[in-house]
């Protein structure tokens, strides 16, 4: 390793608390971190790779898909030997590998095989009855097969009623057939579709004589086995470059009667008998558990990328140094700027925000999993509405706050070889896939409107809703953080009072139900994010508070700093709000800005402990600007000099093109 920047090692000498300590913390213990490194020092000492000549950014599209494939293979080779995945394997497993960061430093804009893992083996799990877990998910988790999951269709997204793909029961041959009707009914977007999968997870509307059943899942196989054609009645294709993820191999898939055996329906929640008699799920709700699985772990995954995105930007900023603070003084550090703190420190908190709130939703979905496979549906409409618009508010302020370090970088962070091009179009996607965030934000919406309503009858509120029946006058404003959250609290209580009023005064005036509401969406969108920012904020502080006691002093003082700055941030964000529906006075907000202004201060000496404690491999973290030595004007420089172009001295196109045109003989 080259020696360590002078300016890097010098703060992390200011560091006041063991780095070490807080590593094992956000593992989750001392044992955590040790498999995980363990698990990265196998991985990422794999021959081939790393160390190619051309690097992947200069390669063709072509050309990255099948090099990401050819990395692919090695990576799960060794990343499953040992690691209980040719075994029996559960979602808590899953959700792990889910959650890795270590494919990012294997795959620069993810992996072929990503949606095997995080949507056809889960699909399987949640889906299939136990004679159908039986003979695929073997199958599946030793990855002889290689499977996606098939719901987006050109023409319809969120919107999963509007899809389009029929799968009509036969009763002469006991099968499903399974048509596109129109061109917008092909699937469009499943990872790993276009030539790697060879089965997939199909959502259709099931028709049995004539009648729709609505959307049911099947897993259809798509490719032979031995000769990876499609198969006949199957149409496949890729959907072309994108923003990102150009080596997920995104697909199309479209049906000309495509017959498949009735078994091949999932049937562990509603099932087709020979007969045809459809038996009907206990639970309509129950055929979209893989989705709420799969939300759930985009917001854990989310924290992952912002914590990479603040260790890149403290580090740089620790390294970078930019004008005078004042005249005759060397040039400052960057990160010695309020300014850059200011756009900083909140990425680390907000890393730490996510992260507590996935591990807490994961455990409520943990919990309503289990109540499921006994029949107990009473928790699923909250956590529906729960995963919906953490998963909507989580992708947001990461894709926002991740763009935020990019621009504390300046010009390098512009840089591909920064990092931040493949971490934005990473976050900025979750915006989009697994529920488009406007709509999510809508589907929570409905569940508080419900619920008010509800609650007006007499009935009680949900338990992370029961703040809304809170009638208790706010009097006097407190600057703590549990007076903030009381604050954020009657503001959601208040907005969701507005929407509702506004929803009758729309239906008054003779609008349908379906008119009013469309009328009062941007009141129930706004009603939406501040209930989850209830749940962000009051969940970050309970959560540090239960966890945090058997940890040392400045350990826990550090991330009481965090949770503090964090909830005061949101409160200068959303003072309008706050003016609007509490007492807090221009007094009250002065005096959070100096609040503000002194948790940096205080935060200041521990930035790079904060973010070293992340405990990213340079490997992972994939940036010429935050690796841990610091070394960041020699790794640029390193960087271009692999670019193609610089490999002769005269370009081809001087004497083909440039030549000619300057001495005017074009």
């Amino acid at each position: 390793m080259s020696a360590v920047n002078i300016d890097l090692l010098n703060d992390r000498k200011k560091c006041d608390f063991n780095v070490e300590e807080l590593t094992n913390y956000l593992d989750g213990g001392v044992r955590e971190t040790n498999e995980r490194r363990k698990i990265e020092e196998k991985v990422l000492s794999i021959k081939g790779l790393f160390g190619q000549e051309i690097p992947e950014e200069y390669l063709s599209h072509k050309e990255k898909y099948e090099n990401a494939i050819r990395k692919a293979v090695l990576f799960y080779k060794v990343f499953n030997e040992g690691n209980g995945v040719n075994g029996d394997i559960g979602k808590a497993r899953l959700s792990s590998m889910f959650k890795s960061t270590l494919p990012s430093a294997v795959f620069k804009e993810a992996s072929p095989f990503s949606l095997h893992f995080s949507m056809f083996i889960p699909s399987i799990l949640g889906l299939a009855d136990e004679e159908q877990k039986a003979r695929w998910l073997k199958r599946a988790m030793n990855m002889e097969i290689l499977g996606t999951y098939a719901q987006t269709e050109l023409g319809h997204g969120t919107f999963i009623r509007g899809l389009e793909t029929r799968a009509t029961y036969d009763l002469n041959t006991e099968e499903f057939i399974l048509h596109s009707p129109t061109l917008t009914s092909y699937k469009w977007w499943p990872g790993s579709l276009a030539h790697t999968a060879n089965y997939c997870i199909v959502m259709a509307q099931l028709y049995i004589k004539d009648k729709n059943y609505g959307i049911q899942p099947f897993l259809v196989q798509i490719r032979d086995e031995e000769t990876h054609m499609p198969l006949s009645g199957i149409k496949l294709g890729e959907i072309g470059a994108k923003f990102g993820f150009n080596t997920v191999n995104n697909g199309f898939l479209g049906f000309e009667n495509h017959r498949i055996p009735r078994d091949r329906m999932l049937m562990k929640n509603a099932q087709v008998l020979k007969d045809g008699t459809f038996k009907k799920a206990p639970n309509s709700k129950l055929t979209y558990g893989t989705m709420v699985y799969v939300r759930v772990n985009i917001v854990a995954l989310m924290s992952k990328h912002l914590a990479k995105a603040a260790t890149v930007a403290v580090r740089y900023s620790a390294v970078r140094r930019q004008s005078q603070l004042k005249p005759g003084e060397p040039e400052a550090q960057i990160l010695d700027y309020v300014t850059q703190q200011h756009k900083l420190f909140i990425a680390v908190a907000s890393s730490h925000a996510i992260s507590v709130n996935a591990q807490w939703l994961w455990n409520l979905y943990d919990k309503v999993s289990q109540d499921l496979e006994v029949g107990k549906t009473d928790d699923l409409p909250e956590l529906h509405a729960l995963a919906c618009c953490i998963k909507a508010v989580c992708t947001a302020d990461v894709s926002y706050l991740i763009e935020k370090c990019r621009l504390a970088c300046g010009g390098h962070g512009y840089m591909l070889c920064s990092g931040f091009p493949q971490m934005y179009s990473t976050a900025t996607a979750a915006c989009t896939y697994e529920g488009e965030n406007t709509v999510l934000m809508l589907q929570t919406a409905r569940s508080l409107v419900k619920s008010w309503e509800q609650a007006s009858k007499g009935k009680a509120f949900s338990p992370t809703m029961a703040y809304l029946g809170d009638k208790t006058p706010l009097t006097k404003w407190e600057n703590s953080v549990d007076g903030i959250i009381k604050g954020f609290e009657r503001v959601a209580a208040g907005k969701l009072r507005l929407s509702v009023a506004s929803l009758k005064k729309y239906s008054k005036s003779g609008l349908s139900p379906e008119d009013a509401w469309n009328s009062t969406s941007i009141h129930l969108v706004a009603a939406s994010e501040a209930h989850c920012r209830v749940i962000l904020l009051s969940t970050y502080k309970s959560e540090i508070d239960r966890t945090s006691s058997s940890l040392s002093g400045p350990v826990k003082r550090i991330l009481s700093q965090l949770v503090e700055l964090y909830v005061i941030y949101w409160a200068l964000e959303k003072l309008g709000d706050l003016l609007l529906y509490t007492t807090i006075s221009e007094t009250d907000v002065q005096e959070l800005q100096s609040l503000y202004e002194d948790l940096l201060f205080k935060i200041r000496p521990n930035a790079v402990g904060l973010v070293d404690a992340f405990d990213f491999r340079d490997e992972i973290l994939g940036s010429t600007l935050g690796a841990y030595d610091g070394q960041v004007y020699k790794r640029l420089m390193e960087d271009a000099m692999k670019s193609p172009l610089n490999k002769e001295p005269v370009n081809q196109s001087f004497h083909k093109y440039l030549k000619p045109f300057m001495q005017g003989k074009l």
